[in-house]
């Protein structure tokens, strides 16, 4: 993942959120400004307040799912470099044990 992908990611989220915001305030001022009784804009607000949470819900729900993907990538990613220096300390061992016995002088004991 670049950082480029990681600031659209955030400028992304930061668009949804706003929309969301902008489009609650939008909505209960029209309620509050709309000829109604109290009875009729308590119920549209209430209505509004659940279909707002059901959709702030769904959107945590997805920014939860991108998440856990990207830790998922993070731990493969960390994994693979944990490998690679596995491989190259082995692969060094290997180099500084074949140098060690090939330098010893004759008649010594090869380890």
């Amino acid at each position: 993942m670049s950082c480029e992908h990681c600031q659209h990611k955030g400028s992304a989220l930061e668009v949804a959120v706003s929309f969301l915001i902008g489009a609650a305030a939008g909505f209960v001022a029209g309620i509050l400004l709309a000829p109604a009784s109290g009875k009729e804009t308590r119920k549209k607000l209430q209505d509004e307040v659940g279909k707002t949470g059901d959709k702030a819900k769904e959107g945590f729900e997805k920014i939860a799912k991108e998440a856990e993907k990207g830790i998922r990538v993070v731990r493969e990613k960390t994994q693979e470099g944990i490998d690679s220096i596995k491989d190259f300390i082995d692969k060094k061992k290997e180099e500084f044990s074949k140098r060690s016995t090939e330098t010893l002088p004759e008649g010594e004991p090869k380890a």
